[in-house]
């Protein structure tokens, strides 16, 4: 029985498989090898282009755009990680009580999760127009939320968290989920609040899933491409730039194919780094 099962046992192994190697690796391998050679418009549909090794890289390194696009990315994926996780523990703990209609009302907040980051990014950039935003008829004054480069990042910042902010709160939920009563029981039974119950038994019982929903909005954050583009294109000056976009720009509008490779290839180590990390939280938490 078991061998009469093996051939298809292997089609179901060689399937995901393939999809990872077809698009997954061959990009990334493909993208590293453009970003070690110079490629034109007039050498892109050919494999023999010169090697130039890590000249992008370090003419990558020695752009002051690079390293100003490079810390903005790093400020919008830490304010997006630490809001996100915020808020969604604070809205998960809300929509763990019961009370009418809390089950409707949470799959209303997931739908906006649910829209197309190009969708949102329009939306958002309604909302912050300076002459017709419903933000500035709210305040009651015409801030140049887009337009000001001390403004853009927090802007699309904004807008990013209000996005992704659903999607935490729905592990976050899942997580409480899983903690059981007793503990809180017998807290309850020794005099202990509520403030106190969240600090010694549900803090540290989602600890470990609070560390992976992190390692998540850190990937996703750092893909982060549509919303800014549909919102700011990057600008102004690079004040709302990050690397996916920047990459974007060097490649598709200036045409420098190997330096939008090597620009790529800084953010893929990036979210790699994060991504072990985060496979590594999920192990740990298996053990335990």
């Amino acid at each position: 029985m078991v061998g009469s099962r093996s051939p298809l046992l292997f089609v179901f192994l060689a399937i995901p498989i393939l999809y990872l190697l077809a698009l997954v690796a061959f990009p990334v391998a493909y993208n590293i090898l453009m970003s070690l050679q110079d490629v034109t418009l007039g050498n892109i549909t050919s494999f023999a282009r010169p090697f130039v090794g890590l000249d992008n890289y370090r003419e990558v390194l020695g752009d002051p755009d690079f390293r100003k696009v490079l810390l903005n990315s790093l400020l919008f994926v830490a304010a997006n990680v630490i809001a996100q996780l915020g808020i969604g523990l604070a809205v998960a703990l809300f929509f763990s009580q019961r009370f009418p209609g809390v089950h409707f009302l949470r799959g209303l907040l997931l739908a906006a999760w649910m829209l197309p980051a190009l969708v949102v990014g329009a939306l958002w950039k309604w909302l912050f127009a300076t002459q017709y935003g419903v933000i500035n008829f709210a305040i009651g004054s015409p801030v140049h939320w887009l337009a000001d480069p001390s403004l853009s990042l927090a802007s699309v910042t904004i807008a990013n968290v209000w996005f992704g902010m659903p999607f935490s709160m729905i592990l976050i939920s899942a997580a409480l989920t899983g903690i059981p009563l007793e503990p809180y029981e017998a807290a309850a039974l020794d005099g202990a609040g509520p403030v106190q119950r969240f600090r010694y038994i549900t803090l540290p019982a989602l600890r470990p899933a609070l560390l992976a929903v992190a390692c998540l909005i850190t990937i996703y954050t750092m893909r982060a491409f549509d919303l800014i583009f549909a919102m700011t294109g990057g600008g102004p000056l690079d004040s709302s730039n990050v690397l996916p976009l920047f990459s974007y720009q060097f490649t598709f509008q200036q045409f420098r194919f190997g330096i939008g490779a090597a620009i790529g290839t800084f953010a893929f180590f990036i979210v790699f780094a994060v991504a072990l990390l985060y496979v590594h939280t999920l192990r740990r938490e298996a053990v335990e």
